[in-house]
C-alpha cells in the first residue's frame, strides 16, 4: 500500500453513524427507568420481615433483608439519574416542570434510603438483640417501630411521589410528543388514582393492598414500563422541542481564532 492510499484509507469517513446527544439521553434515561423495576425483588426478600410480627425474635439470617436494602439503594439512585438525565431536554418543554420532576424524583430517592436506613437498623437490632438475650416486650416495640417507619416511607416515597412524577413527566412527555402519547396518557391517569390511594391510607380508609391501590398502580406500572422500554428501544420521537434546540445551535455564533 502506497503513503498515499494509506492516508486515504485513514481519511475515509466510518459508515457507522454516530449517535446523537438526544438519542444516548433516551437511552441512559431508559436504561435508568428499567433498572428501576429490581424493586420488585424486594417483595420476597422484604416478606419475612414485614409480615411476621416476631421475626425480630427470631434467629434467622438477614441475607434477604441486606440483599433487599441493597437494591432499594439502586432503585433510588437510578431514579434520581432518571430526573437528571431528562432534564436537559424536558426543560425545553417547560423548565418549572422540569424542575419539578427532578425534586419529586430526589424526594422519592430520600424517602426510599429513610426506608433503607430504618430496615438496616432493624437487622442490627436483630443480631444484638439475639446475641445478649434482650427482653422480647422491647425487641418488639422496637421491631415495630423500624418496621412502621419504613412503611410510612415507602408510602410516601414509592406510592405518592410516583404519582407526582407521573402528572409532572407525564405532561411534559404529552405537550412535547417526545414519546407517543398514550404513554404518558397512562401516567396521567395513574397520577390522580395513586394520589386518591395515598390520600385514603393516609386517613384511614384505604389498605396499603386493596382493590383500589391495585387499581391506582397499574397505569403507573404500565407508564414507566412502558416509558423505560421506548427510550431504549425508539428514542424520543421528532419534536418541535427538539427541532428548536437544533435551530438554536445552528444560528449560534461562531467566532473565528484572530
Amino acid at each position: 500500500m502506497t503513503p498515499q492510499t494509506a492516508a486515504a484509507a485513514r481519511t475515509t469517513p466510518s459508515k457507522r453513524v454516530p449517535m446523537d446527544a438526544e438519542r444516548k439521553i433516551a437511552l441512559v434515561a431508559g436504561a435508568l427507568y428499567l433498572l428501576t423495576f429490581i424493586a420488585i425483588g424486594t417483595l420476597t426478600l422484604y416478606m419475612p420481615v414485614l409480615k411476621d410480627p416476631a421475626y425480630i425474635l427470631s434467629s434467622g439470617s438477614d441475607t434477604g433483608l441486606r440483599w433487599g436494602a441493597l437494591i432499594e439503594v439502586i432503585v433510588a439512585l437510578a431514579g434520581i439519574g432518571t430526573a437528571i438525565t431528562l432534564y436537559p431536554v424536558v426543560k425545553r418543554q417547560n423548565e418549572t416542570f422540569a424542575l419539578g420532576f427532578v425534586t419529586s424524583r430526589v424526594i422519592e430517592g430520600a424517602m426510599i434510603l429513610t426506608g433503607v436506613v430504618s430496615l438496616l437498623s432493624l437487622a442490627s437490632l436483630h443480631q444484638v438483640g439475639a446475641a445478649v438475650g434482650a427482653d422480647s416486650a422491647s425487641l418488639r416495640i422496637a421491631g415495630a417501630s423500624f418496621v412502621g417507619t419504613y412503611n410510612a416511607a415507602f408510602l410516601i416515597g414509592q406510592t405518592l411521589m410516583p404519582a407526582t412524577n407521573a402528572l409532572l413527566l407525564g405532561t411534559l412527555m404529552y405537550r412535547s410528543g417526545l414519546v407517543p402519547r398514550i404513554i404518558p396518557t397512562l401516567g396521567l391517569i395513574g397520577g390522580p388514582l395513586m394520589i386518591s390511594s395515598v390520600i385514603g391510607q393516609i386517613i384511614g380508609i384505604n389498605e396499603q393492598i386493596s382493590v383500589w391501590s391495585g387499581i391506582a398502580l397499574l397505569p403507573i406500572f404500565v407508564w414507566e414500563f412502558s416509558l423505560g422500554l421506548w427510550l431504549v428501544v425508539k428514542g424520543f420521537k421528532a419534536s418541535p422541542v427538539l427541532a428548536t434546540e437544533s435551530r438554536a445551535q445552528t444560528s449560534a455564533p461562531v467566532f473565528a481564532a484572530a
